[in-house]
């Protein structure tokens, strides 16, 4: 019985050792160099892509392990560093701004072992390599951001509640609002304190009043502003190819961005950086579009493309990006993807007497986002150009202001992109 006890258990010693061993085969396999392709908002990979490529390649003896198409992306297998770093620039230069091309490391892990679940065990910066970002989010910035949206504000409101000032200006971390005399003075203080309670207020000398964010209101400006800056540079990752990012707060007002096994760290710095924005701009319905599409575009305006169709747009912007202080995707009551907006006040005054003028006329949102080219400047720089695109036409149905919604577009995919 004891023997065959001894047995049994040696049994189950040899399967573990067995299994772990079979699970630790895909460290022994290494990494590949690869070049993986995935399409910006305006383009797809598809097979046909995947066959233009591997021709293109071979006409410029740039030799491929193999070629793999999964989700969306296509990833390219090279023999070598030198063959990766050819084929990078060359597809940079025959694809264009509508792809994105990134450098990587790909596991080379059998396909029957993948079959089996076996994955390398992952690796972090310090056994594999890479590059390590420490971002500060610029806190002054959206304080005074915030600051001057409550200026706008309370300019607005006085002026509505027929309270008479001197004037209103931002200064180091407050609002000074000087009045005339002391009645009004203490009726605006009174009104002000009920309307907006995110300040705290002060009476100081020269009939001035004084307002500052609350410790609580500063907290939620901070914690917005890394979130926000969190998600922006989420998405940029994603357009390195990079397997296991990570981004993360870290403090009050840092941001880590580990980026494991990358190999172009100054493309990766310079594509964190880029930008990206919207604009609001009405259409220019006094000017024929096939004019404009004949070289004769009007001084006042600009010929963009919705997609495949020309849209004679006027060059005055009614809103840029930096008004917008929330973005939200989501389904309208038809179940279509939509975009929900929100400006900060000054973005809604302007929002809204542009929609009073001009209801029942086409205002359209202008995508505007710089893409690196491929090609470097002579400081070795990534040179960006600026795309602007229009992704949306709608026809201004009634005045609205600081609140409302981008429709039209084609997918689920393409609000979250926005």
């Amino acid at each position: 019985m004891l023997n065959q006890n001894s047995f049994f258990k040696v049994l189950v010693v040899l399967f573990m050792v067995l299994m772990c061993g079979l699970y630790a085969l895909p460290n022994l396999y290494g990494e590949d160099n690869a070049v993986q392709i995935s399409g910006s908002r305006n383009a797809t990979v598809t097979a046909a892509l995947e066959s233009r490529i591997t021709s293109a390649l071979a006409e410029q003896n740039i030799p491929i392990k193999s070629v793999e198409f999964e989700n969306e992306q296509l990833l390219i297998r090279l023999p070598d560093s030198d063959s990766q770093l050819k084929a990078r620039d060359f597809l940079d230069r025959e694809l264009g701004t509508d792809y994105v091309v990134a450098m990587n490391l790909a596991p080379d892990t059998p396909q029957w072992l993948e079959g089996l679940g076996g994955t390398p065990m992952k690796l972090g910066l310090d056994l594999r390599g890479g590059v390590h970002f420490l971002m500060e989010v610029d806190m002054n910035e959206a304080i005074g951001k915030s600051l001057e949206d409550a200026e706008s504000d309370f300019r607005t409101a006085l002026r509505e509640e027929k309270l008479r000032y001197r004037s209103v200006n931002v200064r180091d971390g407050y609002i000074d609002i000087q009045f005339r005399d002391e009645e009004t003075l203490d009726k605006a203080e009174f009104f002000l304190e009920n309307r907006n309670r995110d300040l705290t207020y002060q009476e100081m000398d020269d009939l001035v009043l004084r307002a500052r964010f609350s410790e609580q209101k500063l907290a939620e400006i901070r914690d917005y502003a890394v979130k926000q800056n969190i998600t922006i540079i989420r998405n940029r990752v994603n357009q390195l190819g990079v397997a296991e990012p990570v981004v993360q707060k870290q403090g009050a007002e840092r941001i880590v961005v580990q980026l494991p096994g990358i190999q172009d760290t100054a493309q990766a710095k310079e594509i964190l950086n880029a930008t990206a924005t919207l604009e609001f701009r009405m259409v220019d319905q006094d000017n024929d579009v096939r004019d404009a599409i004949a070289g004769r575009v009007p001084p006042g305006s600009q010929l963009l493309y919705e997609g495949e169709r020309p849209v004679l747009l006027d060059k005055r912007v009614v809103v840029t990006g930096n008004h917008i202080i929330d973005a939200n995707s989501g389904v309208d009551e038809y179940g279509l993807p939509q975009v929900s907006i929100s400006l900060d006040s000054e973005g809604g005054n302007k929002m809204s007497r542009n929609t009073r003028e001009n209801v029942g006329k086409p205002m359209a949102t202008v995508f505007i986002e710089y893409k690196a080219t491929g090609e470097r400047d002579a400081n070795d720089k990534l040179i960006f150009e600026r795309h602007e695109e229009v992704i949306n036409v709608a026809t201004i149905r009634g005045q609205f202001a600081s609140n409302f919604q981008i429709t039209g577009l084609d997918s689920p995919k393409e609000a979250r992109d926005l």
